[in-house]
């Protein structure tokens, strides 16, 4: 898979701040503590766990549909 990217810039800055909003949830709910901006003190599996709860919710939620 190349790693040329055609949507690039696409997202809109509302869906910006909706999907900032989203991960800061996600954090919050599995007790993870993230700040706005920077997070490289993050361990590896912290970060995991927060996009892979991210992506759970959004399975879910199309399930629901």
């Amino acid at each position: 898979m190349s790693n040329n990217s055609n949507n690039k810039g696409v997202m809109t800055e509302k869906g910006r701040e909706a999907l900032e909003r989203f991960k800061m949830e996600s954090a919050n709910e599995l007790g993870i503590n993230l700040k706005h901006g920077y997070n490289g003190d993050l361990t590896s599996r912290e970060a995991g766990s927060i996009g892979g709860s991210m992506v759970k919710k959004m399975i879910d939620s199309y399930k629901m549909q």
